[in-house]
C-alpha cells in the first residue's frame, strides 16, 4: 500500500484520482439490464451450456447460466415477477409430473 500512497501523492500522477475515466463502475452500472422479454435465458434449456474443462484444459464444473448471470442482470421492475414465475413454473411442472404417472396407469 505504500508504494500506492507514493504513487498518489506524486505530481505526475495526481489527475487520476480526480479523472472519472480512472474510477472505478459502480456495482449496480455494471451488469447490463435484461428486460422481461429476455427474462427466459436465466433457466431455458438452450441457454444453458455445461463446460467441464475450461480453454486450457483444466477441469471446471460451471454452466454459462452463471456466466449469465454474471454480465446480466434483469431490469427492477421485472426482477420480482421474475421469481414469481420462476416458482409458477416450478410448481406447474411438479402437477404435471404428478398427474402424469395417474393417467399412464389409468391406460
Amino acid at each position: 500500500m505504500s508504494s500506492q500512497e507514493e504513487i498518489l501523492t506524486d505530481g505526475r500522477f495526481s489527475r487520476i484520482t480526480r479523472d472519472p475515466r480512472f474510477w472505478e463502475m459502480p456495482e449496480k452500472e455494471r451488469k447490463v439490464k435484461i428486460d422481461k422479454r429476455f427474462r427466459a435465458m436465466f433457466h431455458d434449456k438452450k441457454f444453458k451450456l455445461k463446460y467441464t474443462v475450461d480453454k486450457r484444459g483444466r477441469p471446471v464444473n460451471y454452466t454459462s447460466t452463471e456466466d449469465l448471470r454474471k454480465f446480466y442482470a434483469l431490469s427492477e421492475s421485472d426482477s420480482d415477477i421474475s421469481e414469481s414465475d420462476s416458482k409458477e413454473r416450478t410448481e406447474k411442472k411438479k402437477k404435471k409430473k404428478k398427474a402424469k404417472p395417474k393417467g399412464e396407469a389409468g391406460s
